[in-house]
């Protein structure tokens, strides 16, 4: 009996020994991937931020784009209205030109009429005195020239001849001076119309010049705003450039999250895949163990594979019409079972990824490995329009939707496979596979 006890109690200290060094292994490696984890997860998180901030700084920058957009606009609308009072300033300021001439040309007239006016009356009054003092000679001072030639006229038609001949005399004077005073009056009806067509230049010059002087200063007040506006765009320009580089300086760190975010999913990788070889490793040594020390006299049999008391059924029997609410429904069988870092069994364990990719290849749908591959399967719905079967993915992990805003995932390796809200942290996206 001693000698049957012995090797049994030597093949299960082997046992306990081997299984306490794959249970550290196991802890050790499942620390490092949840780690390498966590710091993907803190990864994404600063690439959401930054993708959050590149988001306002493209806002600002189409901003700035529209608001450089309306003052150019603003521009052109007042380089026009100051090319429009440009054009109507150089024509009043050759109207002025133009009236200047006139006035210049009126007053010359005036002065030549003046001149002329000038003329006539003093030719219009040596005329009148001419006239008076012939006629002082004649009857007040005794000059007897008229009537000696009528005294000495020969006869009565010789005196009818010489009476004739003054009375001609007194004609022409009389006839001289109306002439005269005819050209003066003359004279002075031009001289006062040429003053009044001068005054109306006058007017007109200085209407002309108010003009001008409005115009100049509607011009320099349109030039003041366009300047104004030239300001007010460049300081837009400016503004856009700089948070046209700063989206570009988050685009460029946007780039290197996402790099050393796919660095770091190829670490987990790795090391899922290692634990994986890891398990194979351990799961052939220890049933070769097992074989090697089981006793044929005993009865002993080598290890079988983990199994489970309790019973669950086959996708193929989940028909209730609708595919994603089957696949909901075959999920929940195994709320409880444990999580496992790169396992995929439904029953012994599995990871967030593992989980939804054996849930869905039970029902004959072949998904990527990882929960950042899962990102881009099917298509994306809101969460307003998902449904049960749904695939939800988050930074660094992965779930099935239920509806009512419930999910059933592999969580963590102390709460295991279980439900929840959907809401427990932020989703990524939604994908509708089936």
């Amino acid at each position: 009996m001693k000698k049957r006890v012995l090797p049994l109690l030597w093949a299960l200290i082997f046992v306990l020994a081997a299984y306490g060094s794959d249970i550290a292994a196991i802890h050790a490696f499942a620390d490092k991937i949840s780690d390498l984890e966590s710091e993907k997860e803190e990864i994404e998180k600063k690439k959401k931020e930054a993708a959050d901030e590149k988001k306002k700084e493209e806002q600002a920058l189409n901003s700035a784009n529209e608001k450089a957009s309306e003052l150019s606009g603003d521009m052109e609308s007042v380089e026009s209205e100051i090319e429009e009072v440009d054009e109507e300033l150089v024509a009043t300021i050759a109207a002025v030109e133009i009236v200047k001439d006139e006035i210049s040309a009126k007053e010359a007239e005036i002065e030549v009429t003046t001149r002329e006016y000038e003329e006539a009356k003093a030719t219009e009054e040596a005329q009148y005195e001419a006239m008076k003092l012939r006629i002082k000679y004649l009857y007040e001072k005794g000059d007897f020239t008229y009537m000696q030639m009528l005294m000495e006229a020969k006869s009565f038609s010789d005196l009818i001849n010489k009476v004739e001949y003054v009375e001609k005399l007194y004609e022409y004077d009389r006839r001289l001076l109306l002439e005269y005073q005819e050209a003066k009056e003359t004279t002075l009806e031009l001289k006062l119309q040429l003053e009044e067509e001068k005054d109306e230049l006058d007017a007109d010059m200085a209407e002309l010049e108010e003009e001008e002087n409005y115009l100049n200063e509607l011009l320099d007040a349109k030039k003041a705003e366009y300047d104004s506006y030239q300001a007010q765009y460049d300081n837009a320009v400016k503004e856009a450039e700089k948070f046209k580089a700063s989206v570009q300086k988050k685009n460029e760190e946007i780039r290197k999250l996402e790099a050393e975010a796919s660095a770091k999913q190829s670490e987990i990788d790795a090391e899922k895949k290692a634990e994986e070889e890891r398990k194979a490793a351990e799961e052939r040594e220890r049933l070769a163990s097992s074989g090697s020390s089981s006793m044929s006299s005993s009865g002993a049999s080598s290890s079988a594979p983990e199994s489970s008391s309790k019973s669950y059924s086959a996708a193929t029997n989940f028909n209730s019409g609708s595919k994603g609410q089957d696949i909901a429904n075959y999920a929940l069988q195994f709320v409880g079972n444990p999580y496992v870092p790169g396992g995929t069994s439904l029953v012994s364990g599995c990871d967030c990824s593992g989980f939804v990719m054996r849930v869905y290849k039970d029902f004959g749908y072949t998904l990527p490995r990882t929960s950042t591959s899962m990102r881009s399967v099917g298509s994306e719905v809101s969460y307003e329009n998902a449904r049960a079967g749904d695939i939800v993915c988050y930074a660094g992990h992965v779930a099935i939707y239920l509806g009512g805003g419930q999910i059933v995932h592999a969580s963590t390796q102390k709460t295991g496979i279980k439900t929840g809200s959907i809401f427990y942290k932020e989703f990524i996206t939604i994908r509708r596979v089936v």
